[in-house]
């Protein structure tokens, strides 16, 4: 912990007292040296937070000091204090705390822009998603789920799948057991029409084993590698397409229509309680070794946070 010059709000960002923050995959890459922030952002770890806005910079109309927030992040959720433009802050969803709006950021942007904005995932239709048990894995399944996909995930353990079970997900695979491929065409018998995957090489060959005909297979993480074979005679024939995008990377009018479509779209489920956070475990800020071995380890469900 150390003591850094508190931020001032540049034309069209406010500044958010933290309330909490949250540990991200990100975060612990970025912190290995492996993920540096994007050019000109702070080098502090934390790509969301909540917590009530201290300051607003010219141009900034919808928000007034005192209102209660949280917000997408480039960098810097780890402090007391966080400059961030007006359009990647949202409002606290109805019937959630203002600490509990921690944990839905980044899982929600994520998560709306990728199955829903890019891959366009339709009621119907079948869905995968890797590491079901996750931030991003549990806010995906009730996503889907609550507008009217069949959900299949992977999870390490039947603790995992039974949670996901429980939040939507018509197929939990432990793929320490099972092989995803051959579950997912035996519930569907014809694959899955868009598989969101962290995994990235080692899963690539089977992701496209396991996707349906004009199915849509969206890349979001390296755990399992960069560099993969792709078999484009399989992709060919299914009229398949593999995508690859990232969130923290893009500019900031690009954050902004995500996250007003996300407001739009997944504040309502909030709101009405077909969709909520799920979060694992909070710790306090100078415990942040903690709660990154929690992550680490993966033997959480849903979101780690940190509080101030």
């Amino acid at each position: 912990m150390r003591d850094t010059p508190e931020p001032e709000p540049r034309d069209g960002e406010v500044v958010i007292d933290v309330a909490a923050s949250a540990v991200n995959r990100a975060d612990l890459m970025q912190r290995e040296g492996r993920y540096p922030p994007p050019p000109g952002e702070s080098d502090i770890l934390g790509l969301e937070c909540s917590g009530t806005v201290s300051a607003v910079g010219d141009s900034v109309t919808r928000w007034q000091v005192g209102d209660e927030v949280c917000a997408l992040l480039a960098s810097g959720g780890y402090a007391d204090k966080v400059a961030v433009p007006a359009g990647q802050v949202l409002p606290v969803p109805p019937g959630i705390s203002l600490i509990e709006s921690t944990a839905l950021p980044e899982v929600a942007a994520t998560v709306w822009s990728n199955v829903f904005m890019v891959a366009a995932l339709q009621p119907g239709e079948v869905f995968l998603v890797h590491g079901g048990g996750g931030g991003i894995g549990t806010m995906a399944i009730q996503l889907a789920a609550a507008l009217g996909a069949r959900v299949a995930c992977t999870v390490g353990s039947e603790e995992k799948a039974e949670t996901c079970r429980e939040l939507g997900a018509e197929l939990a695979i432990n793929y320490r057991e099972q092989d995803f491929v051959d579950e997912v065409w035996r519930l569907s018998r014809s694959g899955a029409d868009v598989i969101l995957d962290n995994m990235g090489a080692s899963y690539l060959g089977r992701n496209i084993d396991a996707l349906a005909t004009e199915g849509r297979l969206v890349v979001i993480g390296l755990q399992g590698g960069a560099k993969g074979e792709l078999d484009l005679r399989k992709l060919l024939g299914k009229r398949g397409a593999v995508i690859a995008t990232g969130l923290r990377s893009r500019p900031a009018t690009g954050k902004a229509a995500i996250m007003a479509s996300v407001e739009a779209n997944v504040w309502p489920l909030i709101a009405d309680g077909r969709v909520r956070p799920i979060v694992h475990a909070s710790y306090t800020l100078d415990d942040v070794r903690s709660a990154h071995e929690l992550v680490e380890s993966s033997n959480h469900i849903g979101k780690v946070l940190l509080t101030t």
